[in-house]
């Protein structure tokens, strides 16, 4: 029987990339695994418990929904972070935010629009299931660049009109994976209106809105709400990154009434729903903040470690939010498969190419020249492992 064409030209995912890129090669040093966004900070002190004294309940069905003590925790957390009030009808809980982002196509993108092929728009470089949620709905994916040229933020305004007219939906990912730029609150601003004038939707991922340098990232959402334009905006958000809680697989999508009916509509088909004692968990971790308080300090300590390590590499960029290092290549190495190849050879350290989070367009690719760097480990870790990134890349730094 022949494969599904629509998913033939996507390319092997990043981490089966990297393993066959890095494959036969000794590391040269103390192995250091830099790549994967996978938080190992302390989890809340309250998981445990809490998972424990309710381990009964994985007997149960789960409400597919999410329960309503959930989903009034997730309403308060919205109310607190940014200022709005979003009714539990306007929630769903999710399993993670990969899946909502995937599921959320399938559920609010037309087969057509405006009588042509919808297209989706995709940051590029860019957090790669957006592009598979493109090709299973049989949208023309339009990668735009968000380069340093343009802020690390794709222009989509710069986009023909007649793209824009048959544009469904517009992926925005803030605070940046990779490159850690945050979306301002003019720059949200201008896309809502613009989604708003082409009849699309914003789909906003951010998941690590919760690690910042300075300030919080503003909130789609909330800009949208203010804006009277709420329908125009689904965000999405998850425990991962903000609790630490990567494996409990528990996020939400928050918007207008239509889009997460729709999405919730979809769920009760063909959605896992999160089993009761993760809801519990959940509910907890949205309802605290002082766990999240505490592990954004080591971020920010190491956000101090890397700017006095590498503070002094030409194209070197503080990062503003997340937890990812957006790092360029050398010329004299060549790309950034070189630079990961000659970091794993000759000093131990993981990285992960940028090319392998791009796509090729009309400027060439625009992770070409850049690697992505965690930082996850401890502090005393990651300036080891910077230091010794330093001496093996930026020998002239």
């Amino acid at each position: 029987m022949a494969s599904p064409e629509r998913f033939a030209n996507l390319p092997d995912y990043a981490f089966p990339r990297l393993r066959a890129l890095l494959a036969g090669i000794e590391p040269g040093g103390e192995p250091t695994v830099m790549t994967i966004g996978e938080p190992r900070h302390a989890l809340p002190d309250f998981t445990g418990p809490i998972l424990a004294a309710h381990v009964d309940e994985f007997s149960k069905y789960p409400s597919n929904e999410g329960t309503p003590q959930l989903l009034a925790a997730i309403s308060g957390w919205l109310e607190r972070r940014h200022g709005i009030e979003v009714a539990p009808e306007r929630i769903v809980t999710l399993n993670g935010t990969r899946e909502g982002l995937f599921n959320a196509a399938l559920a609010l993108s037309p087969e057509t629009k405006n009588g042509q092929q919808p297209a989706i728009l995709i940051p590029n470089p860019f957090y790669q299931v957006y592009a598979v949620a493109a090709a299973a709905v049989g949208a023309e994916p339009v990668f735009v660049p968000a380069t340093p040229d343009t802020g690390h933020m794709p222009r989509y305004a710069d986009l023909d009109p007649a793209v824009l007219d048959r544009t469904a939906i517009a992926y925005l990912c803030s605070p940046a994976n990779p490159q850690g730029a945050i979306a301002s609150e003019d720059f949200l601003e201008e896309l809502i209106a613009l989604a708003d004038r082409h009849d699309f939707l914003i789909f906003s991922d951010e998941c690590y809105s919760e690690i910042w340098r300075d300030a919080p990232s503003p909130g789609a959402l909330a800009v949208a709400t203010r804006m009277g334009l709420a329908d125009r905006v689904v965000m999405f958000n998850s425990l991962s990154k903000r609790s630490n809680l990567a494996g409990l697989r528990s996020g939400f999508a928050a918007g207008g009434p239509g889009q997460i009916a729709q999405m919730r509509r979809l769920r009760s088909y063909a959605g896992a729903p999160l089993p009761l004692p993760v809801q519990r968990v959940s509910a907890a971790a949205w309802s605290d903040e002082d766990h999240v308080t505490a592990s954004r300090a080591l971020y920010q300590q190491k956000y101090a470690i890397a700017d006095r390590v590498l503070g002094n590499i030409p194209g070197y960029q503080p990062v503003q939010g997340g937890f990812f290092l957006w790092l360029p290549v050398p010329p004299e190495i060549g790309d950034s498969e070189n630079a990961a190849k000659k970091l794993w050879a000759e000093a131990g350290i993981q990285v992960l190419p940028g090319t392998y989070l791009s796509r090729d367009g009309a400027g060439g690719n625009p992770g070409r020249n850049f690697i992505r760097v965690a930082l996850v480990a401890s502090a005393t870790e990651t300036e080891a492992a910077l230091n010794r990134l330093k001496n093996c890349l930026y020998q002239e730094g």
